[in-house]
């Protein structure tokens, strides 16, 4: 048999095995019609054994897949699901809240989905968030933030082995919440390996964070200030009433069991994940997860970077850019503490404190520093970036592209 024959025979049995190891996804149930945009969901596995199978969903750009930016999305927790960020932050599809009577809840399109201009892996880490599991029922290396670090650039080199086509683009960490210990690590992690000889090297550009939490005499310090500025107590008061809703402090605490209350979409995302016919669409490996639940707090894990700061300018001095953003009404990570982090890496201000406009309104506030570093703030925004999608759309698009906030 001719040689080049065989090596092209070679070639085509590593390329099918490339696609057999994931799923295309052109329909999904409670979706009306076929998808606008493409999917994948596949299993990755890390570590010696790959006894680690990381779960996660890839959605092409709807503009220039070839061209447009990758961006890895994490969701915070730890513990909770990057589905929790596609269906209600920055992604295509969210689940219909109105009229539902029972059965799988419908999806429909959003308007201003962060895949309109970029390549989005949305993963599920660490092992026992969503739909990722591990072989092995115990494992002996409990995840942590460094070990997440490792774990997570393990599957990205893999994940652009199996997708080479995507080597070349532009390439960014991105998440929100307690994300915000791990994606500065896991920059550093990927800048380190671009260096290691042999090894395909992963075009790292940056990083964007949403009310990051980044250290608890920082975060947690500040929610006095903030609460106080915010005229929720008094200056005599230094307790928090019980009574304040801290994730958006202008929404009312309720319990997303409740039909009446705003968040009971991600009960809506439990009913739908957990149906059948859409773990059978998305290919999840049967018995992997009894069930799946959208933030899940009983995972071991160990937060052992007590504060993310140093890894901050660790990468500023390597050149990487990066968006921070916070919405000014959200009391769990406040915009002040942030602000103080930002402003102890002594970096220059290079466009200093100004408001940022949508159609001559004022959407926040924004600052950025010398190190390519730039801070935002949504106006009238929470924790997530759900209640303000435009909003956080518009922002990311003028930050990724490199126009001015």
């Amino acid at each position: 048999m001719d040689k080049e024959y065989v090596k092209l025979l070679l070639l085509l049995l590593v390329l099918l095995h490339h696609v057999d190891s994931a799923s295309i996804i052109r329909s999904l149930p409670g979706f009306e019609g076929p998808l606008p945009f493409e999917l994948e969901t596949g299993y990755i596995g890390v570590g010696e054994a790959e006894e680690v199978q990381l779960f996660y969903y890839f959605i092409k750009s709807e503009r220039n897949p070839e061209e447009d930016p990758l961006l890895l999305w994490l969701s915070g927790g730890p513990g909770c699901s990057s589905l929790s960020g596609l269906l209600y932050e920055n992604g295509p599809v969210t689940i219909k809240m109105d009229g539902y009577s029972g059965g799988i809840p419908s999806l429909v399109s959003t308007t201003y989905s962060w895949t309109k201009i970029a390549n989005m892996i949305y993963l599920d880490q660490p092992v026992g968030s969503g739909f990722s599991y591990s072989k092995t029922p115990l494992l002996d290396d409990i995840p942590s933030d460094t070990g997440e670090a490792k774990r997570v650039h393990e599957f990205l080199q893999k994940w652009l082995d199996k997708h080479p086509d995507f080597v070349s683009n532009p390439f960014y960490v991105a998440g929100n919440s307690y994300s915000g210990k791990v994606v500065p690590a896991i920059v550093q992690e990927i800048s380190k390996g671009n260096y290691i000889c042999c090894k395909p090297q992963v075009n790292l550009q940056g990083y964007v964070l949403g009310d990051p939490v980044t250290a608890i005499d920082i975060d947690d310090n500040y929610q006095i200030p903030f609460a106080h500025g915010m005229a929720l107590i008094s200056d005599e008061l230094y307790e928090l009433t019980s009574g304040i809703n801290v994730l958006h402090i202008l929404l009312p605490r309720c319990e997303e069991s409740s039909p009446n209350c705003y968040r009971y979409k991600y009960t809506l995302s439990s009913y739908w994940a957990n149906d059948v016919s859409v773990r059978d669409t998305l290919q999840v490996e049967k018995g992997s997860k009894i069930k799946w639940v959208r933030c899940n707090r009983n995972i071991r894990y160990r937060k052992d970077i007590i504060s993310s700061v140093p890894y901050h300018k660790n990468n500023s001095v390597n050149g990487y850019s990066s968006l921070i953003f916070s919405g000014d009404h959200d009391m769990v990570i406040p915009f002040f503490g942030t602000e103080a982090w930002i402003r102890s890496l002594n970096y220059s201000i290079i466009d200093d404190w100004r408001p940022w406009m949508i159609n001559n309104q004022v959407a926040g506030y924004t600052r950025t520093y010398a190190n390519k570093m730039t801070f935002a703030t949504i106006k009238g925004g929470g924790h997530t970036l759900d209640p303000k999608q435009m909003e956080s759309f518009i922002m990311f698009q003028r930050w990724i592209s490199g126009q001015r906030m």
